[in-house]
């Protein structure tokens, strides 16, 4: 990469808009817990992996970020009305779910160069239920890429209920808990093999973020503890929440 992923002004000054109105907007609509934010590296070469169940997250996360964090989201999210408007002014690397497109990962490698974290929901897109479904092997592939760490970040109470309740005055609890960093092993071999081996590190980072989430939003992945302890999981059992 012979350049750093460069941000137009407008996109600087935007973000600090959007970080400060969304801030201001989540106290207004309810009460704000954030925990575990000693846990976030003291360097930018690390990946949030986090639970996307609404179109919450996102902004919440970023809002309440300690520093002005880049996003890699589905590109059809720049095209829906009223979602796009956010997602062009705060920017960020637009990804087709379903091809191999270089030039993301070309924009991905420019992020960390640049200095700064990237977050990636490993479901691909949301759950809209709290429940987390099986993470697909793209977030394996980009930090293998880049050697960066991940950062595991569960956000509860994240349902559009947030919203309607919050516009009630019912002043409903909104958290952000952030897990400790950790590694995943380097990928090996080719082939089969290779992407065995991203869908199995996905599924540990998975279970690491079911770790932090409470039992009803662990989905398919509630023997998390199985997981961690390197044993397998029948993920074609009909408990996806």
């Amino acid at each position: 990469m012979d350049e750093h992923y460069k941000l137009p002004l407008r996109t600087r000054i935007s973000r600090r808009f959007l970080r400060v109105f969304f801030r201001t907007l989540f106290r207004l609509l309810g009460n704000v817990e954030l925990y575990g934010l000693e846990n976030i590296p003291d360097h930018n070469r690390y990946v949030i992996a986090f639970n996307h169940v609404s179109l919450i997250e996102v902004p919440f996360i970023a809002a309440f970020w300690p520093t002005v964090i880049e996003i890699i989201g589905a590109a059809v999210v720049w095209k829906r009305s009223g979602q796009a408007l956010i997602a062009r002014m705060w920017g960020g690397i637009q990804v087709n779910r379903n091809d191999y497109d270089r030039e993301v990962f070309r924009q991905v490698e420019g992020v960390f160069e640049a200095g700064r974290p990237l977050m990636i929901s490993p479901e691909g897109g949301r759950s809209h239920t709290p429940g987390l479904r099986r993470g697909k092997p793209g977030i394996a592939y980009i930090i293998d890429k880049v050697g960066a760490v991940v950062v595991p970040v569960a956000v509860v109470g994240n349902t559009m209920d947030f919203l309607t309740n919050g516009l009630r005055l019912k002043r409903p609890t909104i958290q952000m808990i952030v897990g400790e960093p950790f590694t995943v092993p380097p990928l090996k071999g080719k082939g089969a093999e290779r992407r065995d081996m991203r869908q199995r590190n996905t599924d540990y980072i998975m279970a690491r973020l079911a770790a932090l989430l409470p039992d009803s939003y662990r989905g398919v992945y509630a023997e998390y503890e199985r997981i961690l302890a390197g044993k397998e999981v029948d993920f074609d059992s009909p408990e996806e929440g």
